[in-house]
Order: structure tokens, then C-alpha cells, then sequence
């Protein structure tokens, strides 16, 4: 229709025609959506059948393919459709960040250890954990509105190749569709070769999609640990678990496994994807048809397991009995002693060493560190006091992590109010 429009304007079609071609596009349109449409094989594709459907209810149709070729048609209907699923994705990645914010809202207090290598670390707010997550998929969100950025880039009027020797209004056809900047002006492509055989920006996407995908997984991963029997902070509803075919005591994690196992799906898209672009010259060639399958898959995959996810969020209840025996670990604090050394003026290597030997008698006594007496402490070095003690006070352990992006109850709330400012509906 945007076509038509602009042949009219530059005189191919007269106001009759256009009428004539807009009331029939409309009567097609309404077909497709309708499921009443005849697709006819021997017409090879969608372009030919909506032409020839045309043309047999109105004349005037056979002039609507007027300086226009698949190529550039083709070009043009993916990056409509990629721009249109992309930013319903933006808005999924926004509902699942809000996922996120109601968790840690409903657990504000609830403290867990924090892990490296898998090895208990130090402690950290449950809610700041989760909003590490927001954070991770903000990124996500960004990316992907980098990406709308560079597919909403109008590539019609480029024709197969050369483009056309009649002077195309390639501008209005970009404004119809949409196809603008911020301020209004029409975006489109500068090179007519260039046009019709990029596919960058699927695979921009693609890459977008398998980051966002390995987010997903790796939260899957935290919460496969956290629901299991070693962990058990978490619980997760029994809408996304399973039992177990044989024994009858097990509810697996289905729906976190599946995300996780998603992940691959997606990145295996993006190989093939780059895989399939490799070796082509300029400038279509009908290798490019194998590129709807990835992206198509890579969109499914990526949207479904978001909103899946989010929802999944949504229906977890934490053990907080257990994530409070976990996050009782003193050693868990042993940095705190060495930042206590440090405070008294000892260079942190030396307070790092200190507080190894700390760790070393514990396990040699066969206690915790904040069992260790005071008198053991000043065996190992004179400059502990009996205010050491003080350093095993969990929450105000974790007070004292009051610089931006560190896990005070302070921060954090400051953090949460963040996020809910940022991510409000309008």
C-alpha cells in the first residue's frame, strides 16, 4: 500500500488505480488474517500469490510490482516483522525484570551467602542477588533497542540490484512504514547492493537473543542449585516442576532445566545464521532463504522462555530458616577481619596473611571463627581487640557495605526504589 501510494505521487498510478489496488491489498489482507486466503504453490511465494490475487480482482495490480523486486521486498518484510518482535521481546525483558523487583520485595531482609567458584564468599542480601539479575537483563533490553535501532532502515527502492531508472519517492515509502528517526525523518539505505543482501541485522539480533539466552541460563543454573536438596533455599511451584518417573520423592526443576537447555538452541541459531552468510558475495543469492528458520526459531525461543521465566519467578517462595543457618557461616565474614586489621593500619597483604593463620586455628580447634577466643586471636597477632567480636554481627556486617552497587540494606533499598522507578508501567 505504501508502494502504491508513492507510484501515485510520482505518476505510475492514477487516483482511480491506487483507489483500486488499496480497496484490494485491504479484501487480501483481511483473507490472510481471516485464514480465507488460497495459497497457490506454483506461485512459489507470498509476493507472487498477493500480486496475482491482486491483479485478478483489479487490472490496475499488474502495475503495482513497478520498479520493485523480491529482493528488496524480501529485505524489506524481515526487518518489519524483526522490528516488530523485537520490541515486544524489550517489553517481555521489562515484565521480567519486574519479576525480579516483586521476588526481592517480598524477601527484603532475607540474607544468603554469595558465592565464587561456587565456594561460599560473603554475605549478601537475597534481593541484591536478584537485582544483579536486573541489572544483567537491562543489558539485554539495551541491546536489543541498539539493534531496532539499525534494522528500522528502509531498504525499498533498491530493487534487485541497481535500484530504478524511475524516480522513486523512497522517503514517503520509509515514512509510511514507519521507518524514521526520533525526530521524524526517514531512514533509509544508501546502497542498493548493500540493501538487498544484509542481513546484519538478523544476526545482530540473533547475538542479542543467544546473550540473553545465556542470561536466562545462568539464572536457571542458581535456581536449579537453590531448589536442590543440598541448598534448598528456594522453593518453586509445582506449575514448573515435575516428578520423577521412578521415584516418587523427587520434583524436578523442569522449566529451570529447560531454560538452560534453551540457551543452546539459541546460540546454535546464531552459528548457523553466520555460518549461512560467510561465503556470499554480493549480492542476493537464495542461500539467503535459509535465514528465516534461525531467526524465526531464535525469536520463538527467546520470547517464550522469557515470559516463562518471569512467570516462574513470580511463584518461588524462599526457606528463610535455611538461607539464615546458611548465611550464619562466620567464615563467610573472615574478609570482614582483615578489613578490621586494615582499619587498625595494617597493609591488607599482611591483614590477608593475619587472617589466614585466624582460619588455619579454627580448623585446627575445630571451631568456627567467631568461636575463636580473644586470647587466640592475639596469639596470632597483638593488634585484635576484644571489638573483634563486634565483626561477626551479620546485619551490621553487611551495614557497613554501604558504597553504591554493594549489598547494605541501604543500598539495596535505594537499588529497589531504582528499579521500580525505571520499570513503572505508564
Amino acid at each position: 500500500m505504501a508502494h502504491a501510494k508513492m507510484l501515485k505521487k510520482i505518476g505510475v498510478l492514477s487516483a482511480g488505480e491506487l483507489k483500486e489496488i488499496i480497496t484490494g491489498l485491504t479484501e487480501i489482507a483481511e483473507e490472510v488474517r481471516s485464514g480465507h486466503f488460497r495459497w497457490k504453490e506454483e506461485l512459489e511465494d507470498v509476493h507472487m500469490n498477493i500480486e496475482a490475487a491482486l491483479t485478478a480482482r483489479y487490472p490496475a495490480g499488474a502495475k503495482l510490482h513497478t520498479a520493485r523486486s523480491r529482493n528488496d521486498q524480501v529485505a524489506l518484510d524481515l526487518r518489519l516483522w524483526l522490528r516488530d518482535q523485537m520490541g515486544d521481546l524489550q517489553n517481555e525483558v521489562r515484565d521480567l525484570q519486574r519479576a525480579f523487583v516483586t521476588l526481592a520485595r517480598k524477601y527484603p531482609e532475607v540474607i544468603i551467602p554469595g558465592y565464587t567458584h561456587l565456594q561460599r564468599a560473603q554475605p549478601v542480601y537475597f534481593a541484591h542477588h536478584l537485582l544483579a539479575y536486573v541489572e544483567m537483563f537491562d543489558r539485554d533490553h539495551a541491546r536489543l533497542g541498539d539493534c531496532l535501532g539499525r534494522t528500522n532502515v528502509c531498504p525499498l527502492g533498491s530493487g534487485a540490484i541497481a535500484g530504478s531508472t524511475i524516480p522513486l519517492d523512497r522517503e514517503l515509502v520509509a515514512i509510511e512504514l514507519g521507518f524514521v528517526d526520533s525526530k521524524g525523518k526517514a531512514k533509509i539505505t544508501q546502497n542498493s547492493m548493500d540493501a538487498v543482501c544484509d542481513r546484519d541485522f538478523a544476526l545482530e539480533f540473533c547475538s542479542a537473543a543467544a546473550i540473553l539466552a545465556v542470561h536466562l541460563s545462568r539464572l536457571a543454573e542458581d535456581l536449579v542449585l537453590w531448589a536442590s536438596s543440598e541448598f534448598n533455599f528456594i522453593r518453586i511451584a509445582d506449575a514448573y516442576t515435575t516428578g520423577s518417573s521412578l521415584m516418587p520423592q523427587k520434583k524436578n526443576p523442569d522449566i529451570a532445566e529447560l531454560t538452560r537447555g534453551k540457551s543452546a538452541r539459541v546460540i546454535g541459531d546464531l552459528m548457523a545464521l553466520l555460518t549461512l552468510v560467510k561465503g556470499l558475495p554480493m549480492t542476493y543469492n537464495r542461500d539467503l532463504q535459509e535465514d528465516k528458520e534461525q531467526l524465526f526459531d531464535s525469536v520463538d525461543t527467546v520470547r517464550a522462555t522469557v515470559r516463562i521465566v518471569a512467570a516462574m519467578l513470580l511463584n518461588i517462595s524462599v526457606n528463610e530458616r535455611v538461607c539464615e543457618a546458611a548465611s550464619a557461616d562466620s567464615a563467610l565474614l573472615a574478609t570482614d577481619l582483615a578489613d578490621y586489621l586494615v582499619r587498625k593500619g595494617i597493609p591488607f597483604r599482611k591483614a590477608h596473611h593475619t587472617i589466614g593463620a585466624v582460619v588455619a586455628l579454627a580448623e585446627k580447634a575445630g571451631k568456627t571463627l567467631n568461636r575463636i577466643t580473644i586470647e587466640e586471636f592475639r596469639s596470632i597477632d597483638s593488634s585484635f581487640s576484644h571489638d573483634v567480636l563486634k565483626t561477626f554481627e551479620l546485619r551490621e556486617a553487611l551495614a557497613q557495605r554501604d558504597i553504591p552497587g554493594a549489598p547494605s540494606a541501604r543500598q539495596v533499598s535505594k537499588q529497589l526504589a531504582r528499579w521500580e522507578k525505571i520499570l513503572k508501567k505508564p
